[in-house]
Protein backbone atom coordinates (compact mmCIF):
# COMPACT_ATOMS: atom_id res chain seq x y z
CA UNK A 1 0.00 0.00 0.00
CA UNK A 2 2.62 2.72 0.99
CA UNK A 3 4.83 1.72 -2.23
CA UNK A 4 1.87 2.11 -4.38
CA UNK A 5 0.92 5.82 -2.52
CA UNK A 6 4.48 6.23 -3.13
CA UNK A 7 4.30 6.09 -6.68
CA UNK A 8 1.22 8.00 -6.81
CA UNK A 9 3.10 10.70 -5.21
CA UNK A 10 5.88 10.25 -7.60
CA UNK A 11 3.26 10.84 -10.81
CA UNK A 12 1.57 13.79 -9.25
CA UNK A 13 5.22 15.55 -8.71
CA UNK A 14 5.97 14.68 -12.57
CA UNK A 15 2.46 15.90 -13.86
CA UNK A 16 2.92 19.17 -11.88
CA UNK A 17 6.19 19.51 -12.94
CA UNK A 18 5.46 18.65 -16.64
CA UNK A 19 2.38 21.31 -16.21
CA UNK A 20 4.77 23.88 -14.53
CA UNK A 21 7.40 23.46 -17.25
CA UNK A 22 4.31 23.86 -19.75
CA UNK A 23 3.26 26.90 -17.97
CA UNK A 24 6.45 28.53 -17.94
CA UNK A 25 7.72 28.11 -21.28
CA UNK A 26 3.91 29.55 -22.30
CA UNK A 27 4.74 32.29 -20.47
CA UNK A 28 8.52 32.25 -21.89
CA UNK A 29 7.31 32.22 -25.38
CA UNK A 30 4.71 34.94 -24.89
CA UNK A 31 7.23 36.75 -23.18
CA UNK A 32 9.63 36.90 -26.26
CA UNK A 33 7.11 37.02 -28.74
CA UNK A 34 5.59 40.00 -27.32
CA UNK A 35 8.91 41.73 -27.30
CA UNK A 36 9.89 40.56 -30.81
CA UNK A 37 6.61 41.47 -31.93
CA UNK A 38 6.04 44.99 -30.25
CA UNK A 39 3.17 44.01 -28.47
CA UNK A 40 3.43 45.93 -25.28
CA UNK A 41 0.79 47.35 -23.53
CA UNK A 42 2.08 50.63 -21.96
CA UNK A 43 3.72 52.74 -24.54
CA UNK A 44 7.27 54.28 -23.70
CA UNK A 45 9.14 56.68 -26.23
CA UNK A 46 13.28 57.08 -26.14
CA UNK A 47 15.16 59.00 -28.49
CA UNK A 48 18.54 56.64 -28.85
CA UNK A 49 21.81 58.22 -29.79
CA UNK A 50 24.30 56.10 -31.28
CA UNK A 51 27.65 57.90 -31.97
CA UNK A 52 30.21 56.31 -34.71
CA UNK A 53 32.10 53.47 -33.04
CA UNK A 54 29.08 52.61 -30.92
CA UNK A 55 29.00 48.42 -30.89
CA UNK A 56 25.92 46.54 -30.81
CA UNK A 57 26.53 45.83 -27.12
CA UNK A 58 26.64 49.60 -26.57
CA UNK A 59 22.98 50.16 -28.21
CA UNK A 60 20.77 47.24 -26.60
CA UNK A 61 22.50 48.33 -23.16
CA UNK A 62 20.66 51.48 -24.24
CA UNK A 63 17.30 49.80 -25.49
CA UNK A 64 16.87 48.03 -22.55
CA UNK A 65 17.59 50.22 -20.06
CA UNK A 66 15.27 52.57 -21.85
CA UNK A 67 12.70 50.53 -22.20
CA UNK A 68 12.59 49.93 -25.56
CA UNK A 69 13.24 45.90 -25.20
CA UNK A 70 12.73 43.65 -22.38
CA UNK A 71 15.63 41.54 -22.59
CA UNK A 72 19.32 43.17 -24.22
CA UNK A 73 20.36 39.39 -24.74
CA UNK A 74 17.31 38.86 -26.84
CA UNK A 75 17.72 41.79 -28.75
CA UNK A 76 20.94 40.58 -29.66
CA UNK A 77 20.55 37.17 -30.27
CA UNK A 78 18.02 38.05 -32.44
CA UNK A 79 20.25 40.61 -34.13
CA UNK A 80 22.93 38.25 -34.77
CA UNK A 81 20.48 35.56 -36.20
CA UNK A 82 18.24 37.99 -38.51
CA UNK A 83 21.02 40.07 -39.75
CA UNK A 84 24.72 38.71 -38.60
CA UNK A 85 26.64 41.93 -41.01
CA UNK A 86 24.50 44.66 -39.71
CA UNK A 87 26.36 47.97 -39.14
CA UNK A 88 24.70 50.27 -37.18
CA UNK A 89 24.56 54.05 -38.46
CA UNK A 90 25.47 57.29 -36.60
CA UNK A 91 22.48 59.95 -35.32
CA UNK A 92 19.10 60.22 -33.28
CA UNK A 93 16.55 57.92 -33.65
CA UNK A 94 13.11 58.00 -32.14
CA UNK A 95 11.79 54.82 -31.04
CA UNK A 96 9.22 53.35 -28.74
CA UNK A 97 8.77 49.86 -27.17
CA UNK A 98 5.60 48.71 -28.99
CA UNK A 99 8.14 48.66 -32.31
CA UNK A 100 8.58 45.08 -33.65
CA UNK A 101 12.30 44.20 -33.74
CA UNK A 102 12.39 44.08 -37.23
CA UNK A 103 10.81 47.66 -36.89
CA UNK A 104 13.42 49.18 -34.86
CA UNK A 105 16.28 47.01 -37.38
CA UNK A 106 14.87 49.04 -40.55
CA UNK A 107 14.49 52.31 -37.96
CA UNK A 108 18.54 52.20 -37.01
CA UNK A 109 19.39 52.53 -40.45
CA UNK A 110 17.15 55.76 -41.05
CA UNK A 111 18.64 58.54 -38.55
CA UNK A 112 15.74 60.74 -38.11
CA UNK A 113 18.60 63.21 -37.52
CA UNK A 114 21.96 62.37 -38.98
CA UNK A 115 25.35 61.98 -36.86
CA UNK A 116 27.08 60.36 -39.81
CA UNK A 117 31.09 61.17 -39.33
CA UNK A 118 32.47 63.74 -41.98
CA UNK A 119 36.56 64.38 -42.21
CA UNK A 120 36.54 68.34 -42.38
CA UNK A 121 39.80 70.41 -43.63
CA UNK A 122 40.21 73.82 -41.75
CA UNK A 123 43.23 75.08 -43.32
CA UNK A 124 45.56 77.31 -41.70
CA UNK A 125 44.64 81.31 -42.23
CA UNK A 126 40.41 80.51 -42.17
CA UNK A 127 38.91 83.06 -40.25
CA UNK A 128 35.23 82.47 -38.21
CA UNK A 129 33.62 83.34 -41.38
CA UNK A 130 35.59 81.11 -43.88
CA UNK A 131 34.86 78.09 -41.06
CA UNK A 132 31.43 78.63 -40.79
CA UNK A 133 30.83 78.36 -44.30
CA UNK A 134 33.06 75.01 -44.55
CA UNK A 135 31.00 73.99 -41.44
CA UNK A 136 27.95 74.55 -42.95
CA UNK A 137 28.20 73.38 -46.71
CA UNK A 138 29.49 70.06 -45.03
CA UNK A 139 26.45 69.53 -42.53
CA UNK A 140 28.25 70.26 -39.02
CA UNK A 141 26.31 72.73 -37.89
CA UNK A 142 24.49 76.40 -39.08
CA UNK A 143 26.93 78.98 -40.22
CA UNK A 144 25.16 81.58 -37.63
CA UNK A 145 24.95 79.30 -34.89
CA UNK A 146 28.89 78.84 -35.18
CA UNK A 147 29.42 82.69 -35.47
CA UNK A 148 26.96 83.05 -32.53
CA UNK A 149 29.39 80.53 -30.55
CA UNK A 150 32.43 82.18 -31.12
CA UNK A 151 31.27 85.77 -29.74
CA UNK A 152 32.01 84.55 -26.59
CA UNK A 153 34.69 83.09 -24.46
CA UNK A 154 32.72 82.31 -21.25
CA UNK A 155 31.49 78.96 -21.86
CA UNK A 156 34.73 77.69 -22.59
CA UNK A 157 37.30 76.52 -20.29
CA UNK A 158 41.46 76.99 -21.22
CA UNK A 159 43.82 78.65 -19.88
CA UNK A 160 44.75 80.46 -22.64
CA UNK A 161 40.86 81.94 -22.08
CA UNK A 162 41.77 83.76 -19.51
CA UNK A 163 44.09 85.92 -21.63
CA UNK A 164 41.43 86.99 -23.70
CA UNK A 165 40.58 90.83 -22.75
CA UNK A 166 37.33 92.28 -22.29
CA UNK A 167 36.65 94.51 -25.02
CA UNK A 168 33.53 95.62 -26.84
CA UNK A 169 35.78 96.27 -29.97
CA UNK A 170 36.33 92.33 -30.50
CA UNK A 171 34.11 91.43 -33.03
CA UNK A 172 34.92 87.51 -32.09
CA UNK A 173 36.64 86.96 -29.00
CA UNK A 174 37.68 83.18 -30.13
CA UNK A 175 39.26 83.97 -33.13
CA UNK A 176 42.39 83.22 -33.86
CA UNK A 177 42.00 80.24 -31.35
CA UNK A 178 40.26 77.92 -33.58
CA UNK A 179 43.07 75.24 -34.53
CA UNK A 180 43.53 74.93 -38.32
CA UNK A 181 43.03 70.54 -38.92
CA UNK A 182 41.41 68.17 -39.84
CA UNK A 183 38.29 67.13 -38.09
CA UNK A 184 35.90 64.08 -37.80
CA UNK A 185 33.14 65.96 -37.07
CA UNK A 186 29.56 64.62 -36.76
CA UNK A 187 26.54 66.04 -38.62
CA UNK A 188 24.50 68.27 -36.74
CA UNK A 189 26.34 68.71 -33.93
CA UNK A 190 25.76 71.64 -31.51
CA UNK A 191 27.89 74.67 -32.76
CA UNK A 192 29.60 75.04 -28.94
CA UNK A 193 30.77 71.68 -29.28
CA UNK A 194 32.53 72.03 -32.90
CA UNK A 195 34.03 75.32 -31.44
CA UNK A 196 35.16 73.27 -28.01
CA UNK A 197 36.73 70.51 -30.41
CA UNK A 198 38.77 73.28 -32.12
CA UNK A 199 39.90 74.91 -29.17
CA UNK A 200 41.44 71.63 -26.96
CA UNK A 201 43.12 71.37 -30.45
CA UNK A 202 44.24 74.84 -29.82
CA UNK A 203 44.99 73.90 -26.33
CA UNK A 204 46.96 70.75 -27.19
CA UNK A 205 49.68 72.74 -29.18
CA UNK A 206 50.36 75.32 -26.66
CA UNK A 207 54.27 74.90 -26.20
CA UNK A 208 56.64 76.33 -23.40
CA UNK A 209 58.33 78.11 -26.11
CA UNK A 210 55.51 79.71 -26.49
CA UNK A 211 54.56 80.46 -23.37
CA UNK A 212 58.44 81.75 -22.30
CA UNK A 213 59.06 84.66 -25.66
CA UNK A 214 55.43 86.21 -23.99
CA UNK A 215 56.92 86.33 -21.06
CA UNK A 216 60.38 87.38 -22.05
CA UNK A 217 58.64 89.99 -24.19
CA UNK A 218 55.98 91.46 -21.66
CA UNK A 219 53.01 90.22 -24.06
CA UNK A 220 49.97 88.12 -24.00
CA UNK A 221 49.74 84.65 -25.84
CA UNK A 222 46.56 86.94 -27.51
CA UNK A 223 48.88 89.24 -28.45
CA UNK A 224 50.97 86.79 -29.42
CA UNK A 225 48.59 84.90 -31.43
CA UNK A 226 46.76 88.18 -33.09
CA UNK A 227 50.66 88.56 -34.73
CA UNK A 228 50.73 85.53 -35.79
CA UNK A 229 47.53 85.75 -37.67
CA UNK A 230 48.64 89.09 -39.34
CA UNK A 231 51.90 87.27 -40.54
CA UNK A 232 49.72 84.09 -41.79
CA UNK A 233 47.75 86.28 -43.77
CA UNK A 234 50.70 88.29 -45.46
CA UNK A 235 52.46 85.18 -46.32
CA UNK A 236 51.81 84.00 -49.68
CA UNK A 237 55.09 81.79 -50.02
CA UNK A 238 57.53 79.73 -48.74
CA UNK A 239 60.50 80.86 -46.69
CA UNK A 240 59.39 84.70 -46.00
CA UNK A 241 57.17 84.03 -42.30
CA UNK A 242 60.41 85.12 -40.02
CA UNK A 243 61.35 87.88 -42.15
CA UNK A 244 57.75 90.12 -42.39
CA UNK A 245 57.23 89.16 -38.91
CA UNK A 246 60.78 90.87 -38.20
CA UNK A 247 59.16 93.81 -39.80
CA UNK A 248 56.40 93.63 -37.84
CA UNK A 249 57.86 93.44 -34.47
CA UNK A 250 60.26 96.14 -35.69
CA UNK A 251 57.34 98.81 -36.55
CA UNK A 252 55.77 97.63 -33.21
CA UNK A 253 59.28 98.53 -31.63
CA UNK A 254 59.24 101.55 -33.10
CA UNK A 255 56.13 102.86 -32.15
CA UNK A 256 54.94 102.51 -36.12
CA UNK A 257 51.59 101.46 -37.44
CA UNK A 258 51.25 97.96 -38.93
CA UNK A 259 49.87 99.45 -41.93
CA UNK A 260 48.95 95.96 -43.24
CA UNK A 261 46.22 95.60 -46.14
CA UNK A 262 45.27 92.47 -45.11
CA UNK A 263 43.39 94.12 -41.57
CA UNK A 264 41.55 96.02 -44.00
CA UNK A 265 39.86 92.91 -45.69
CA UNK A 266 39.46 91.43 -42.45
CA UNK A 267 37.56 95.14 -41.09
CA UNK A 268 35.25 94.68 -44.54
CA UNK A 269 34.54 91.55 -43.55
CA UNK A 270 33.15 92.51 -40.26
CA UNK A 271 31.32 95.38 -41.35
CA UNK A 272 29.75 92.89 -44.02
CA UNK A 273 28.23 90.71 -40.97
CA UNK A 274 26.91 93.62 -39.09
CA UNK A 275 29.48 94.99 -37.20
CA UNK A 276 29.36 99.10 -36.50
CA UNK A 277 32.39 101.53 -37.59
CA UNK A 278 34.28 101.66 -34.08
CA UNK A 279 35.08 97.77 -34.41
CA UNK A 280 36.05 97.54 -37.60
CA UNK A 281 38.19 100.34 -37.03
CA UNK A 282 40.01 98.97 -34.53
CA UNK A 283 41.32 96.20 -36.96
CA UNK A 284 42.43 98.56 -39.12
CA UNK A 285 46.05 98.99 -38.63
CA UNK A 286 46.29 101.87 -40.40
CA UNK A 287 45.04 103.39 -38.23
CA UNK A 288 44.86 101.70 -35.09
CA UNK A 289 48.71 102.36 -33.07
CA UNK A 290 49.86 99.25 -32.76
CA UNK A 291 48.23 95.46 -33.37
CA UNK A 292 44.50 95.02 -34.06
CA UNK A 293 41.40 94.41 -31.86
CA UNK A 294 42.24 90.85 -31.78
CA UNK A 295 43.43 87.99 -34.67
CA UNK A 296 42.44 88.18 -37.86
CA UNK A 297 42.48 84.31 -39.01
CA UNK A 298 43.37 81.22 -37.13
CA UNK A 299 47.11 80.59 -37.70
CA UNK A 300 48.74 77.49 -37.96
CA UNK A 301 51.75 76.02 -35.28
CA UNK A 302 54.21 77.40 -38.22
CA UNK A 303 53.35 81.19 -38.55
CA UNK A 304 53.47 81.56 -34.58
CA UNK A 305 56.52 79.86 -34.02
CA UNK A 306 57.63 82.24 -36.86
CA UNK A 307 57.05 85.42 -34.89
CA UNK A 308 58.72 83.97 -31.86
CA UNK A 309 61.59 82.56 -34.23
CA UNK A 310 61.67 85.32 -36.21
CA UNK A 311 65.41 86.75 -38.07
CA UNK A 312 66.50 89.42 -36.74
CA UNK A 313 66.61 92.24 -39.48
CA UNK A 314 66.67 96.03 -39.78
CA UNK A 315 63.58 95.90 -42.10
CA UNK A 316 60.71 98.35 -41.78
CA UNK A 317 58.95 97.50 -45.24
CA UNK A 318 58.30 94.68 -47.70
CA UNK A 319 55.72 93.83 -50.44
CA UNK A 320 54.85 90.56 -52.68
CA UNK A 321 55.24 90.52 -56.33
CA UNK A 322 55.36 88.07 -59.34
CA UNK A 323 51.63 87.17 -57.83
CA UNK A 324 53.28 86.69 -54.48
CA UNK A 325 56.28 84.24 -55.32
CA UNK A 326 58.64 86.59 -54.13
CA UNK A 327 59.04 89.15 -51.94
CA UNK A 328 61.05 92.71 -51.08
CA UNK A 329 62.01 93.66 -47.89
CA UNK A 330 64.01 97.15 -47.23
CA UNK A 331 64.81 99.17 -44.31
CA UNK A 332 64.37 102.39 -46.75
CA UNK A 333 60.85 104.02 -47.29
CA UNK A 334 62.34 105.33 -50.95
CA UNK A 335 64.05 102.15 -51.80
CA UNK A 336 60.67 100.43 -50.86
CA UNK A 337 58.79 103.33 -53.34
CA UNK A 338 60.90 102.49 -55.68
CA UNK A 339 61.34 99.06 -56.42
CA UNK A 340 57.26 99.10 -55.35
CA UNK A 341 56.58 101.18 -59.18
CA UNK A 342 58.74 98.62 -60.84
CA UNK A 343 57.98 95.50 -59.87
CA UNK A 344 54.06 95.94 -58.83
CA UNK A 345 52.71 95.47 -62.50
CA UNK A 346 53.85 92.07 -62.14
CA UNK A 347 51.03 91.03 -59.68
CA UNK A 348 48.26 90.29 -61.80
CA UNK A 349 45.95 88.92 -58.65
Amino acid sequence: MAKNKNNAAKIVIAVLIVVLAGIGAYFGYTFVSNDINGNEEYKTEYNLYISDGDTQYDVSQRLYSNGIVANDSLWSNWMDRHYPDYEYCAGEFLLTNDMSYEEIAQKLQNPDVSHKSVSVCIPEGYNVFDIATALEENGICSGNDFLEACRSKDDYDYSFISEIPESDTIAYELEGFLFPATYDFEENMDAGEVVDEMLAAFADRVTDSWRSYCSENDITLYELVTLASVVEKETLGEGVAQNIASVFINRLNSSHKLQSDVTIDYGNALRANGFDDSVVTSYNTYKCSALPSGPICNPGVANIDAVVNHTDTDYFYFFSYNNGADFYFTDDYSDFSKNWEKLKDTNTY
